[in-house]
């Protein structure tokens, strides 16, 4: 009984992450990692998290099929799935906390980045886009999340909106993917993995479906305005995990 309501709360937080994710493209697992922590723990987090990324990122590739830069994709996700192996394979010898704060540091620096580069009129070309893809892998395989890292690079290639959303998401669902087959051939992941991660990851995967009506609304203006301003709530709610974790 007492699963079942965790059960049933943990679905309704995905939901509303779903709606999150769906809008700005991230922030789904940052809602859901200090609940999961609670009630399972750090160790099993890391698999339910890489379950419920990559049915949130299936959702969005579903959703924006049309609009997705395979290009970018392909690019990015060559060099992304070694980076997500050797991440996830040296995650023992390194301080894991460590790298969360430098990770919860880095997003709120985003910020004022990506600005800049707006201002500068930077652009990333699509070979860049696969360095990219390397060292988001890597850190992808150490970390629980760092979807909001991809942000500022999808939007110099010229990406926004649906496109920025279903091509971030197609991307990154080679590194969640991958991190999922690694943890299973390390033996990480088990039932209540499995099981949270699937429950939990339909319930986004509704949420994701009611987003896209907010997204296909939101002036680029706005949309650009949100994004920032949960890069900056994830940002800091990352930098009280690596404190207080």
């Amino acid at each position: 009984m007492e699963l079942f309501f965790i059960s049933l709360l943990l679905g309704a937080l995905g939901f509303a992450a779903g709606i999150l994710g769906g809008v700005i493209g991230f922030g789904t697992t940052i809602i859901l990692i200090p609940p999961l922590v609670y009630f399972f723990g750090p160790l099993q987090t890391i698999p339910i998290v890489a379950i419920v990324a990559t049915v949130a990122n299936l959702s969005r590739v579903l959703l924006w099929w049309r609009e997705i830069d395979w290009r970018v994709t392909f690019a990015y996700s060559a060099m992304a799935i070694p980076g997500v192996i050797l991440g996830a394979n040296t995650l023992v010898s390194l301080n894991a906390r460590l790298i969360e704060m430098i990770l919860g540091a880095f997003l709120i620096l985003l910020i004022p980045i990506r600005r800049w580069m707006r201002k500068q009129k930077m652009a990333v070309a699509l070979w860049q886009m696969g360095l990219v893809g390397l060292g988001i892998g890597f850190l992808t395989g150490i970390v629980a999340t760092t979807g909001a890292i991809n942000t500022p690079f999808f939007l110099a290639y010229g990406l926004s909106k649906g496109a920025f959303l279903g091509t971030e998401a197609a991307s990154s669902l080679s590194l969640f993917f991958t991190k999922g087959l690694v943890f299973h051939r390390l033996g990480v992941i088990n039932l209540t993995s499995i099981y949270q991660g699937l429950l939990i990851g339909a319930c986004v995967f509704v949420g994701s479906l009611v987003s896209k009506r907010i997204v296909l609304s939101l002036p680029e203006k706005r949309f650009m305005q949100l994004m920032e301003l949960v890069m900056l709530t994830s940002g800091i709610l990352v930098l009280l995990m690596a404190f207080w974790g």
